[in-house]
């Protein structure tokens, strides 16, 4: 997506950077109830997804899943657009003169010279989809066992006055957040040197 959108000008590159990253500014819940509205039993997914066979996707896993990604893309899409928008372009150009096709210097030359950002945003967003809470929520609800999320546990724990467990979630998000933000930085730093 960040790809086709690197190339995109004018409103309609505008309109489609604006709902792009929407989700990195709306509140979680707002974002939660979309997410319902679409996904739930009389929604346009929900009801394509049951024409598919598959039906129930709220307060699943799966819903899980859709709302933490849907709310981490944003900052995936902006570390690739701006990975790509950093290639030289006269490796592009070179890679034309070559022969190769557009999906060849895709693959061949903007992958490979794009790897550090791209790896630096998909930390980020893993980062952020661990923090997740309010779309979750909303549109998978707290089913211990099923869809509860460690934000989710922590929170709970907390609420039914078990620190403890409360404490141990807590060290694990920090632990994962840390060696994330760790990778950031470290495929950061290979995009800069």
């Amino acid at each position: 997506m960040a790809r086709l959108c690197y190339t995109m000008k004018g409103r309609g590159a505008t309109i489609v950077e604006t709902i792009l990253t929407l989700p990195l500014v709306l509140p979680p819940t707002v974002l939660g109830f979309f997410l319902l509205v679409l996904f739930g039993r009389n929604g346009p997914l929900g009801v394509l997804l049951a024409r598919m066979g598959l039906r129930g996707v709220i307060f699943s896993w799966q819903a899980t899943v859709i709302a933490a990604t849907v709310v981490s893309f944003p900052l995936m899409y902006r570390s690739a657009r701006g990975a790509f928008r950093q290639i030289d372009q006269e490796l592009l150009w070179a890679g034309r003169t070559l022969g190769m096709s557009e999906w060849k210097i895709f693959v061949h030359v903007m992958i490979p010279e794009a790897w550090p950002g791209l790896m630096a945003g998909l930390a980020l967003s893993f980062s952020r989809s661990l923090g997740e809470f309010g779309a979750t929520l909303m549109i998978a609800g707290n089913i211990p066992g099923k869809t509860q999320t460690m934000p989710m546990a922590i929170y709970f724990a907390t609420a039914g006055g078990d620190m403890r467990t409360a404490w141990i979630w807590v060290g694990i998000i920090v632990a994962i957040s840390c060696i994330s933000l760790a990778l950031t930085t470290h495929f950061d730093a290979g995009r800069k040197g």
